[in-house]
């Protein structure tokens, strides 16, 4: 009985059980589906939520003009218009490539996120690194001063660029970490201009050891670091005068390196040799007296770029102003000459009062004088 029972009761169990099953399936189903649409709506809206907003535009000038190239450098000085080869490289690249650009006076306050000098921005975007510059550059505003190189020619100038700011430049650099006094003198350094502060130069040139002794010791475990440090000081010497050889040897009777026409690699190579040459000749600098002495045509080409990319040089030098090749906003019309003229008119309508005023004055002294007279008579007529 127990086993009938088993056997029959749940028959009707099971076939309930198998009847709702389809059922329930296409319950699940439907709800899977529902799910899935549900899913299906709020994608679109999941991805833009999740979809990266556009990146900020974070640099220092922020009211930017388009196409403009602001130059971020050091400061001027009254024999060179910046001390870094790197900065006088670039705004020398930009002057001969007709470049529309500004220097920013940020008072050496700014590094580029690589932490170096120079830097520009153009158009909201940050570009570091000399080299990546003019790269950069040449590439967006059409400007190649390398066109008309052959590929042996831009090999040539590969070359010659590496050795001077692979090798050359550290000959300099080591001279200026040895002898940072001389660099101030040399170079005729205005800390208190350069700084942006009104502390007298005077404290700012004692304070200068020690204020900047980190960072001069910093460049000088550099220059040791790179190799060229451990050398004495003759070596050196020689292994600058032999850079500056090979340059002569190849610039020649050339105006340029490569003919008639500036490239590269006379940008590069005056942006240095402009740090040896223009040093205060009260210096003793035996870099510049090599140069000078035995590289004539280099002293040449130096002052052939000079007054092709900066004519306005003595100005620059004069005023320290960052950009003297920028037109300056002109007085208002009628404004200085009318002002001038009103004063002159009234200096001429005030000629008549003036004149007026005195004559009275004088009139009342005279009646003073006439009263002072008749005084004196009655006095005398009573004493009689």
């Amino acid at each position: 009985m127990a086993t009938e029972v088993e056997n029959t009761v749940p028959a009707p169990e099971t076939k309930d059980i198998k009847e709702e099953a389809p059922a329930a399936a296409d319950a699940k189903a439907e709800e899977a589906k529902k799910e899935e649409a549900a899913a299906e709506g709020a994608a679109p809206a999941v991805a833009a939520a999740k979809e990266p907003a556009p990146p900020k535009v974070v640099v220092h000038k922020s009211a930017f003009e388009k196409d403009v190239v602001y130059l971020y450098q050091f400061s001027r000085t009254p024999l060179l218009p910046s001390l870094s080869p790197y900065c006088l490289k670039v705004e020398t690249w930009l002057r001969l490539a007709g470049t529309k650009y500004e220097n920013v006076d940020h008072k050496m306050k700014f590094r580029s996120k690589k932490g170096q000098l120079p830097f520009v921005e153009l158009n909201g975007e940050e570009v570091a690194d000399s080299a990546i510059i003019i790269k950069e550059l040449a590439q967006r505003f059409g400007h190649d001063l390398d066109a008309a190189l052959t590929a042996e020619q831009r090999n040539v100038a590969h070359a010659m660029i590496s050795m001077i700011e692979n090798h050359l430049v550290w000959v300099i650099m080591w001279w200026r970490t040895k002898f940072p006094d001389q660099v101030l003198k040399g170079y005729k350094v205005n800390l208190q201009h350069a700084l942006g502060t009104r502390i007298p130069n005077g404290i700012l040139n004692f304070f200068f050891k020690f204020a900047f002794g980190r960072k001069w010791f910093q460049g000088a475990k550099k220059v040791k670091a790179q190799g060229m440090g451990v050398h004495s000081a003759d070596e050196i010497n020689e292994f600058g005068q032999s850079d500056l050889k090979v340059l002569s040897e190849m610039l020649a009777d050339k105006p340029f390196f490569f003919g008639d026409d500036p490239t590269t690699l006379d940008v590069v190579a005056f942006a240095n040799l402009a740090q040896i040459y223009f040093i205060d000749k009260e210096i003793s600098y035996a870099l510049r007296d090599y140069m000078t002495e035995h590289c004539a045509n280099l002293v040449g080409h130096v002052n052939r770029m000079k007054e092709r990319c900066f004519p306005d040089w003595d100005d620059i030098c004069a005023t320290l102003d960052l950009n003297s090749h920028l037109p300056k906003p002109a007085p208002e019309e009628g404004k200085d000459k009318e002002g001038t003229n009103d004063e002159k008119e009234g200096d001429k309508e005030k000629e008549p009062e003036d004149k007026d005023i005195e004559k009275e004055k004088a009139d009342e002294k005279e009646k003073e004088k006439e009263k002072d007279k008749d005084t004196e008579e009655n006095k005398e007529k009573e004493a009689k």
